[in-house]
């Protein structure tokens, strides 16, 4: 069997995101609404774009996919791939207004992980062989291999994957949300949780997922044939949540005078935002990729999310002539070590949205406002736009995608043979 590392097909740099993209874009329309939903297997990627994982860390941008591809065809040809992108953007509106998701999901995981932890008892032993590929189920356990071997499946797969979990396996969907988060390359605390929720039937209350034999089979093009699925799929209960709460405010002044740049795993693209008159005179970097979960993370993950960020530091210093510092943690302590050797009282950053940096921020924030150091998270347009219509279904953004690309200057000018303009 080839080995099929992580390394070979991810390499973290923006480079390798945007040479994927240009490889992708011209099956960017048709091809790709046709043949998207077929796993041909972890060497057979041709049919979709593979471009989550620098998305995710935003080593390219939405909006940059989005004019690359808007830029070639018109939106009613590649309207499947921009939904697709806005699909992203929905899932971390949703969370990023219902924030009381992600803290009860961590919390649930941190109570059950201490059951999966111990060597006794039929929760951990389930959990184990499942983990381990060892449920005697075809298609999961090859998933289990791909995932642990390259930090990527299909989309499609990931669907197949979570539904097997829930209502074949009868494990709690916060443990399998936690697995896949710790050995995606793309784990996002949005779109990973989320759909996790979607396929369990609480996302959409009452709406599941049900894996199938001959759709697995179909659309793995008969690599496929699992036994012993479950035939039905009972939607989980779960507690209210409450409704939907407004974006958190942010400071509407633009930094001003000698700034620190602090770049995290969440928005690696610092060129594209507007720093207002800052005169950035430093850079530094941190992770909480070992905040992710209290369970241990693929060492892939933390790799990737290593190179990236050592990637946008070295280009971020080199284009400003600024030195880069590599900070220990992602903590108060660093920041305001950082700070002080640089003599700032100011430090910007991409805003982190709800997930591991965000419950970092909430303690260093006011930690570093008692040193005199303040920490202005700026959001892009593009979020602030986009992310007030993820409250309620999909559709309520869907039909919002031409607007939504207008307000962020997207499209207008794809000429495909006659078959319509964006606008």
């Amino acid at each position: 069997m080839p080995s099929h590392n992580s390394s070979r097909f991810f390499e973290p740099t923006r480079a390798a995101g945007l040479s994927r993209l240009a490889a992708f874009l011209p099956s960017a329309a048709q091809a790709y609404a046709s043949g998207r939903n077929s796993d041909h297997g972890p060497d057979q990627r041709r049919n979709v774009s593979v471009l989550s994982p620098y998305i995710r860390h935003r080593l390219i941008t939405e909006a940059e996919v989005l004019e690359a591809v808007l830029g070639r065809f018109s939106l009613s040809s590649a309207e499947k791939f921009v939904q697709e992108v806005y699909w992203r953007t929905y899932f971390k509106g949703h969370l990023e207004t219902r924030p009381v998701i992600w803290q009860r999901y961590r919390t649930e995981v941190t109570q059950l992980s201490a059951a999966v932890s111990a060597r006794g008892g039929g929760l951990a032993k389930a959990y184990r062989a499942a983990t381990e590929g060892r449920t005697g189920i075809d298609c999961f356990d090859a998933w289990v291999e791909e995932l642990l071997e390259t930090g990527y499946l299909h989309n499609h797969a990931r669907m197949w994957f979570a539904s097997i979990w829930i209502f074949t396996l009868k494990l709690p969907w916060q443990l399998g949300a936690d697995f896949t988060y710790r050995h995606f390359i793309d784990g996002d605390p949005a779109s990973n949780t989320l759909s996790w929720r979607w396929v369990a039937g609480l996302h959409t209350k009452g709406k599941t997922y049900l894996a199938r034999r001959d759709n697995i089979a179909g659309y793995t093009g008969g690599r496929f044939s699992p036994e012993g699925l479950a035939r039905e799929a009972i939607a989980l209960d779960e507690p209210p949540m409450g409704g939907a709460q407004p974006l958190p405010a942010l400071s509407r002044a633009l930094p001003s005078g000698r700034v620190g740049l602090l770049l995290t795993e969440e928005d690696l693209h610092p060129d594209s935002m507007d720093f207002g008159h800052a005169e950035i005179v430093a850079v530094a970097g941190a992770s909480a990729v070992p905040e992710r979960s209290p369970l241990e993370v693929a060492a892939h993950v933390a790799a990737f999310t290593e190179g990236s960020l050592a990637d946008t530091m070295s280009r971020t210093a080199q284009r400003l002539n600024v030195p880069a510092d590599r900070l220990a943690s992602l903590s108060s302590v660093s920041i305001a070590d950082f700070c002080r050797a640089h003599g700032l009282d100011t430090v910007v950053t991409p805003y982190a949205p709800v997930g591991p940096v965000a419950d970092e921020f909430a303690s260093i924030i006011p930690a570093l406002a008692k040193d005199g150091i303040t920490l202005m998270q700026l959001r892009r347009p593009f979020d602030s736009e986009a992310w007030p219509y993820g409250t309620r279904g999909f559709f309520a953004m869907k039909e919002r995608i031409p607007d939504l690309l207008a307000q962020a200057g997207i499209g207008g000018t794809a000429d495909d043979g006659g078959q319509g303009r964006l606008f």
